[in-house]
């Protein structure tokens, strides 16, 4: 595939730490259910299904906020439950209710049934990366994106989301052999599904470990920062003649800091309860930043957002020898006003540049 230059690569540039004239901008979620134009493709569709599976509908919902917002990225509209999907799972979403799995794993006979997928089952995720990096014509780069082995974990296991994650904690203590079965077999398949992704056009990739955050000290580093070393240290890490940068993201992961950017990541995504200028300092700018605004700043009104987005970045300070990105701490609310996005990404422009040594943006 040809692909057009990159008219603004801050992003990859941040993310490898490498001067930029100020901190580039993209938001978890930033394609989503927040947006009224995002509805109506949903609507259009069917389902969330039909909306991820149809590579068309997948970039028309890609490239919606980048039509409103001037955002410095584009993540592919996809979720991490496509690849348990691809195993067998049964994967399902009733409205307003989140995601299902008809056939969750509970014991040994599930497991010993497990493996890796065929690829080809997931080619819409492809072809949709396709179809994106050629409607983005090099207007910003593109992110591609997978759960943890550890968080696709819990939702294989517990079936659905869960508020104590009970099934999957009573496994680790009980049959910690059948875990790490399935652990071992989503670190293959994450990181294979991750290589596809760069081959279609993904410029850097993300490795969302939403519940990492859940497990006991000691816990985490055996059954969830492990794999996700598996997954980095398998990647590609240059494709179209340049770096293909990778962030780690482990939410309520603040106190591993030291042991998530060991973990050969290019960077380490935070969510809000971690100061950024002590995690600079605990890592010696090892790694580059993001985030990590509370999503809940932006019902704060506009004096808020504004005063809750200079204290980040006053907080993460000069970048000097490091690299931040902006972003929220997590995912965006669905309830968001779409104005108040707008308010974060302009406070980001006007205010940034003088962190990165610059007077304007270029």
């Amino acid at each position: 595939m040809s692909v057009a230059p990159l008219k603004n690569d801050l992003l990859l540039r941040a993310l490898l730490r490498q001067p930029v004239p100020y901190t580039p901008t993209w938001l978890m979620r930033q394609a989503g259910r927040y947006l009224p134009e995002y509805n109506a493709t949903r609507a259009r569709a069917g389902s969330f299904m039909g909306l991820a599976q149809n590579p068309d509908y997948a970039a028309e919902v890609t490239l919606q906020p980048l039509d409103r917002f001037p955002l410095d990225a584009a993540i592919l509209f996809s979720d991490i439950l496509t690849v348990p999907d691809a195993m067998g799972l049964g994967l399902s979403f009733a409205q307003g209710e989140g995601p299902r799995f008809a056939h969750p794993i509970r014991d040994e006979q599930d497991v010993a049934k497990l493996s890796v997928p065929d690829l080809s089952k997931l080619q819409y995720v492809f072809d949709a990366v396709r179809v994106i990096r050629k409607q983005l014509d090099g207007r910003v780069p593109l992110i591609g994106f997978s759960g943890s082995p550890f968080t696709v974990a819990c939702y294989m296991v517990e079936g659905k989301g869960s508020d104590d994650y009970r099934l999957i904690k009573s496994m680790l203590y009980a049959r910690p052999d059948l875990l790490h079965s399935i652990l071992k077999i989503n670190a293959e398949t994450t990181a294979q599904y991750l290589n596809a992704q760069i081959d279609a056009g993904a410029q850097a990739v993300m490795i969302f470990d939403s519940w990492g955050g859940v497990l006991a000290d000691s816990l985490f580093q055996q059954f969830s920062l492990h794999y996700t070393k598996q997954v980095v240290s398998a990647l590609k890490r240059e494709n179209e003649g340049r770096q293909v940068p990778v962030i780690v993201f482990t939410k309520g992961g603040g106190q591993w800091l030291e042991s998530i950017a060991d973990c050969g990541a290019d960077a380490v995504g935070l969510d809000w309860t971690v100061d950024l200028a002590a995690a600079r300092r605990r890592v010696q700018d090892s790694v580059a930043f993001q985030g990590n605004l509370d999503p809940i700043a932006l019902f704060g009104g506009e004096p808020a957002i504004r005063q809750e987005v200079r204290r980040v970045l006053d907080n993460y300070g000069p970048v000097g020898s490091g690299g931040h990105v902006f972003n929220l701490g997590h995912g965006i609310s669905q309830f968001t006003p779409p104005e108040a996005v707008g308010v974060l990404v302009d406070e980001v422009r006007a205010y940034s540049p003088k962190l990165h040594g610059s007077s304007t943006i270029k």
